[in-house]
């Protein structure tokens, strides 16, 4: 993974890899020599702790040009990084720590974070450095070449057992999804793109493979400019960026209060988008401020990163309510798989997205079973062995062979681009002692019904013992802000269906208007 993300930079080293700002508002530019720099410098620290190929490295850090070097240090070491944020809430990243049995713990020079497990070492990194605050555990170094099969990270997303789920990701898989990635939306080697997603989130890993892989500069947006549009606008303007990655949630702020502002920026030229439904009315009301802008629909999941790329009419007809997305990337292909095995080819038929591709996910960390049920047989030529993942993700065709995307076919939903199992949060509220019983249902909100909430629908042991602020306070603890239900409803029992089921369609006709959704 760092020898192809660092390939292009070798044949500008003085070009920039990195663009961010000091505290005090000053440019800071890493160059590709730096950067590779400062990847060995990291490497020698890593490379003296005796660690063994594949021990795994917990990295509590935001997008930055010492992050980045970190991770391709851990890369060359062929070590597993854990990218998490330094917002995450203590009893989640315990329990991370608990399934990934971390050898290292690394933030960066002004993280906060205390209390880690004895055994597991710690330690802070940042243009100065890396220092080693507490070493880890002996290893036993049985290993010393990476293999393109060995893993080069795990992120976690939700789980369904209440527990977060380690997505495991070989570096075999993640140069064949660049490279896919780079035959739809390479950009030119002067570009400049800016990333808005969390360094947890695999979205930025792609933000970084889209600037390295065409030679261009990435961009961090700080987290704390994405709240206000006028400062993120301005952001963009100073840094010159030229392309603009993330959920369509970040651009929703901006065209209902900085329009003008949007429409006066003179360097953009892309916006690659993933993780939500991006309204037709708002990309419409894009291209009006921006003409000449290209906006690519990226659709896929963190087990294979994304797995097609389709570009965005323009001008995109007033006739088109619903955009399709495309069959698959470069050396990947989609199946549709109906609930008996058979494969779906009739227009309009729902059936499972099943997907073909070199840049599949090795398997859950420590879940076989999920594995399994991810991982699958081809469903066309089963004999042959080879596995196919089963996405969970619902499409059908179109008369002219376009696949449209039909939600859900369990509870897995997405919130402003992040991945939510509702039965993580349903298990979070029962932990609660006031709680007796919970659902939670993904609902339309807003204007066009396009954006999802989380609804909490709580029955209290007490009704006079039930506080909505502590409740939301017992969430935060252990849940990331995403994960916390937008709104709570009190009721004296969950409806049930007539096989004893919570009868979730009857949930959200108690909201009005409102229709329990997948996303």
């Amino acid at each position: 993974m760092h020898e192809f993300l660092l390939e292009r930079g070798r044949s500008n080293p003085g070009g920039p890899a990195v663009v961010e700002f000091s505290q005090g508002g000053e440019p800071v530019v890493t160059s590709y020599r730096q950067l590779e720099d400062r990847m060995g410098e990291y490497a020698a620290v890593l490379d003296g702790l005796g660690l063994d190929v594949g021990d795994r490295v917990v990295l509590e850090t935001d997008t930055s040009g010492p992050a980045i070097a970190l991770f391709l240090a851990c890369s060359s070491l062929g070590l597993v990084f854990v990218p998490v944020s330094p917002e995450v809430p203590d009893a989640r990243l315990a329990s991370i720590v608990e399934s990934a049995r971390p050898a290292l713990h690394l933030q960066a020079d002004a993280g906060t974070r205390t209390g880690l497990p004895e055994g597991v070492g710690t330690g802070r990194f940042g243009p100065g450095g890396l220092g080693i605050e507490r070493p880890p555990a002996p290893r036993v170094r049985r290993r010393r070449a990476v293999q393109s099969t060995d893993t080069a990270y795990m992120i976690f997303t939700s789980g369904t057992t209440g527990r977060p789920k380690g997505v495991v990701m070989s570096h075999r898989g993640v140069i064949a999804f660049y490279r896919s990635l780079l035959a739809a939306a390479a950009v030119a080697p002067d570009s400049r793109v800016a990333t808005t997603s969390p360094f947890q989130f695999d979205f930025s890993l792609l933000d970084i493979g889209l600037a390295f892989g065409s030679g261009a500069a990435v961009v961090p947006v700080p987290r704390a400019v994405l709240t206000w549009p006028r400062r993120f606008l301005r952001f963009l303007e100073e840094s010159g960026a030229t392309h603009v990655d993330g959920v369509p949630s970040v651009w929703r702020p901006v065209l209902a209060h900085e329009a003008e502002t949007l429409g006066r920026l003179t360097g953009l030229r892309g916006i690659l988008y993933s993780g939500e439904v991006f309204p037709p009315a708002e990309l419409r009301r894009l291209q009006e401020l921006q003409p000449r802008l290209r906006i690519v629909n990226c659709f896929g999941s963190t087990e294979s990163i994304a797995c097609s790329f389709t570009d965005v009419p323009n001008p995109l007809p007033a006739s088109v309510e619903e955009l399709p997305i495309a069959c698959a990337g470069s050396g990947a292909e989609i199946v549709l798989v109906d609930e008996d095995g058979g494969i779906v080819t009739e227009p309009g038929r729902a059936g499972e997205i099943h997907l073909y591709s070199p840049a599949l996910f090795t398997g859950y960390w420590d879940a076989p079973r999920a594995t399994r049920a991810a991982l699958v047989p081809d469903p066309v030529t089963p004999q042959s062995g080879q596995v196919v993942f089963r996405s969970g993700d619902l499409g059908s065709w179109d008369e002219n062979g376009r696949l449209f995307y039909r939600g859900r076919s369990d509870s897995l939903v997405k919130i402003r681009g992040n991945r939510v199992e509702l039965g993580e949060v349903e298990r979070r509220l029962l932990e609660h002692p006031a709680v007796r019983a919970s659902a939670v249902l993904a609902l339309p909100q807003g204007r066009t019904g396009r954006e999802l909430a989380l609804h909490a629908f709580v029955v209290p042991h007490s009704a006079g013992d039930f506080e909505e602020r502590a409740l939301r306070s017992f969430l935060k603890e252990a849940l990331p802000e995403y994960m916390v239900p937008h709104q709570v409803t009190v009721l004296g029992s969950l409806p049930v269906t007539t096989n004893g089921k919570t009868d979730r369609a009857a949930l959200g006709r108690t909201v009005a208007g409102a229709r329990p959704q997948a996303a």
